[in-house]
């Protein structure tokens, strides 16, 4: 066999290696990594999330990039590797702040809005990123708004697989 062809093999091999280590064991998670993967979230047993039908999520890991609870949860796992991981409100989105209650007068809302409880506007937060606000409450003159976020106070329920770690 040719040398180019052999160095041409033994690089395709390296390369279709991907999430294998120096000595050819799998590479697990920890700070820094690149993480891909699957995953399907449900709250109060009904799926609201899920990356079925879509490119794995990505992340990297100890940057918060994901809630603490799932981020914890994943250390150490290798591409592969399938877990079930129940995240706490306080791990998750952060209980319920009663403190995230405002009053809005109805004046500084669209006129032709026509106003539910439990309807969510779009909102622009401080730094110009949407914010979903939940209408609580409808007064005479004003409306109760709601700024938690809406998994605020919530367990969360995941179900992931590992698809691969760089």
């Amino acid at each position: 066999m040719k040398k180019s062809l052999k160095f041409a093999l033994v690089l395709g091999l390296l390369i279709g290696i991907g999430s294998l280590g120096a000595r050819g064991e799998e590479m697990a998670i920890k700070d820094g990594s690149k993480v891909f993967f699957d995953y399907n979230l449900t709250v109060d047993g009904e799926v609201i999330d899920s990356s079925d039908g879509r490119t794995p999520l990505e992340y990297i890991q100890g940057q918060n990039q994901i809630v603490p609870g799932l981020e914890k949860a994943l250390l150490g796992l290798k591409a592969g590797d399938e877990k079930t991981v129940t995240v706490s409100p306080e791990e998750g989105y952060g209980l319920i702040d009663p403190e995230a209650l405002r009053e809005v007068p109805k004046t500084s809302l669209p006129p032709e809005l026509e106003l539910q409880v439990g309807m969510v506007l779009g909102m622009q937060g401080p730094s110009g990123r949407p914010l979903p606000v939940k209408v609580s409450e409808i007064k005479d003159e004003s409306v109760i708004m709601d700024f938690n976020h809406p998994l605020a106070g919530k367990e969360l329920n995941f179900k992931v697989k590992v698809v691969s770690v760089e």
